[in-house]
């Protein structure tokens, strides 16, 4: 099989997707339409500093730029581990049937609720118990997702003035760019502007090595992890016009113009799949992921098909800046499924490259021996980049070296693949701190609303103390796991928390539908996906407890990994167990009058 035939089969399916399902979800099942003449909570509580009425492809550019962070970039690669076919599949049903519709359904019910987050709309929705276990659960989540994603930037900036002078950059940039547009209002100057000085300064970057400024910017992994929360702690405290929306606007040029740029490769270079539809791992053993292919698949690749760190997005930031009801289809449904074609050129950047080569980058050398498998162009390759790939887990390095190994059947290419592998990393670190802002910005709205229960000033959003504070705090608690480098003990514990905050998301909001739809088995289109979902994780998650956290002969044994694990998978059943009473309870009362009673309740 041909790269191409993957491409064209999935941009295909995406694209009828949207039209079709993504109008389905949002005139019928949420009807949307209906709500045009209401003011959107943007334009009701407008405030300047966090309720911003947004240019809807800005809002986009946010949304998709805060949402798309490492997950769809790694988790297909590393799920290549058991052949194209599972990964491919998950992605794209994954992404239709969950993914959109989850991200759409979150931001509806949060902007139902005045753009709160999602704990707040549990609360609201399915009683105090379930928004108790909500908010603690997205919490932990938001915390353990800021941090684990920060380790991966330090890897990538920690002495490498190019990369930490071009993403620091970016910041300035911004700013400018959200002070002219709020001004005048001529997005279309602002964002040409904008890109074309982001570009300038990656191609400043190589120049400044061995200059002051070199010298200056050439920073230790301490410093960085100094300067990445002091750096969100700014993001979530300043005005979301200024800093955040206009930065993940512009940074979104970036990444699909570089996805973009690999789509245009495959159609012309076409390269021939390397893997086999599945692998002898998929039944488990495998050097990178050590369970059976399911339900480690979906827990592998979460962001790119369904993933609970866009509830955060989608009940935090998004909704207090979206201009009209209407624009939740492209924001929220559309993103997510450019998030898979993101997805989808990940994996295939993957398994173009030969499989001993795939193994040999994403395996310890201890674990690659036991394979039996022999390097093919992994030699070459190294020399054309000029960098050691050996051993170099985690995906990110895959992804850059499989980009570089398609761009190279270009016979001029090769003289440029060292810069064009580093170009790649660096648009690797871009991608992931859009979503350590936004994040960390989300964080604070969560630490307002759940701690706001008992501290009550704290709970004014309005208040520069209280936001103040509650910035300061959500930036030390990553900050201070960043630091420490404690948090990548409990990484592994990333995958099932968030696909269980998918769940969480699927339950509020088939709950939210049984109440406004006019038929009640639109409620299927939460139900279904929260089934796969929620057994995917109480399995996934019992199967790391017994056989990795609390397995004594295992690496991965770790008492308090397992705690967790076992806590966060009981925080889930109590929820749906609220989620099945309260279902019950509304299936009783005539739809009709139903309906009255959710309109009044939000009126």
């Amino acid at each position: 099989m041909n790269a191409i035939t993957i491409v064209i089969g999935a941009l295909c399916i995406l694209a009828i997707a949207y039209r079709l399902y993504g109008t389905f979800m949002t005139a019928k099942v949420l009807k949307v339409t209906e709500d045009e003449t209401k003011p959107t909570p943007a334009h009701r509580m407008e405030d300047g500093q966090n309720y911003v009425p947004t240019n809807k492809w800005v809002a986009f550019g946010h949304h998709f730029a805060a949402i798309a962070a490492a997950g769809p970039l790694v988790g297909p690669i590393l799920a290549a581990q058991f052949g194209y076919l599972p990964g491919l599949i998950w992605l794209l049903v994954g992404a239709v049937i969950g993914g959109a519709v989850h991200d759409l359904v979150v931001l509806f019910a949060s902007m139902r609720r005045d753009g709160k987050s999602l704990s707040e709309v549990a609360k609201d929705e399915l009683g105090p118990v379930a928004g108790f276990c909500a908010g603690l659960a997205m919490l932990f989540i938001i915390i353990i997702t800021m941090a684990g994603l920060s380790l991966v930037v330090l890897g990538a900036l920690e002495r490498n003035p190019w990369g930490t002078f071009a993403v620091g950059m970016t910041i300035p940039i911004a700013m400018g760019v959200g002070l002219y547009y709020k001004k005048t209002g001529n997005l279309k100057l602002a964002s040409t502007v904008g890109f074309l000085l982001i570009m300038v300064a990656v191609a400043i970057g190589p120049y400044l090595q061995g200059t002051w400024l070199g010298d200056f910017l050439t920073l230790e992994k301490s410093t960085l992890a100094i300067a990445l929360p002091t750096y969100a702690f700014f993001a979530a405290v300043l005005p979301v016009w200024l800093l955040l929306a206009p930065r993940d606007y512009l940074s979104t040029f970036m990444k699909i113009g570089v996805f973009g740029a690999l789509i245009i490769g495959v159609f012309i270079v076409n390269p021939t799949v390397q893997f086999p539809a599945l692998t002898e791992f998929i039944n488990g053993g495998g050097p990178i992921v050590a369970g059976p292919v399911w339900p480690f698949i979906s827990i592998t690749i979460a962001c790119g098909a369904i993933s609970g760190f866009h509830a955060f997005i989608g009940s935090g930031t998004t909704p207090k800046m979206i201009n009209r009801w209407k624009d939740i289809k492209p924001v929220a449904f559309g993103a997510m499924l450019v998030e898979c074609v993101v997805g989808v050129m990940a994996l295939i950047a993957a398994i173009s490259m030969q499989p001993g080569d795939y193994f040999a980058i994403n395996s310890t050398p201890e674990a690659y021996e036991t394979l039996g498998m022999q390097t093919v162009e992994l030699d070459t390759l190294e020399g054309q980049v000029q960098q050691d790939l050996n051993g170099r887990t985690g995906g990110a390095v895959t992804l850059a070296a499989g980009m570089t190994y398609i761009f190279t059947e270009f016979p001029a290419f090769e003289k440029i693949a060292s810069y064009f592998y580093q170009f790649i990393i660096l648009f690797e670190a871009v991608f992931i701190l859009t979503a350590i802002d936004a994040g960390t910005r989300v964080a604070r709205y969560l630490i307002q609303d759940f701690f706001g229960n008992f501290i009550k000033p704290l709970k004014k959003t309005d208040s520069l103390v209280a936001n103040l504070i509650a910035s300061a705090l959500a930036s030390f608690f990553w900050g201070y796991l960043l630091f420490s480098g404690d948090i990548s003990s409990v990484w592994a514990l990333f995958g099932v928390s968030n696909q269980l905050m998918a769940s969480i998301g699927l339950i509020i909001g088939a709950t939210v539908i049984l109440k406004i739809a006019n038929k009640r088995w639109y409620m299927l289109t939460c139900l279904i996906p929260l089934a796969y979902l929620f057994v995917t994780v109480m399995v996934g998650g019992y199967w790391m407890v017994t056989n990795v956290y609390l397995n004594t002969e295992s690496a991965g044994y770790n008492v308090i990994n397992g705690i967790l694990s076992i806590v966060m998978l009981i925080l889930g059943i109590i929820i749906l167990v609220a989620a099945i009473k309260k279902w019950i309870a509304l299936w009783k009362i005539p739809q009709v009058e139903l309906v009255k009673q959710s309109e009044a309740e939000v009126a």
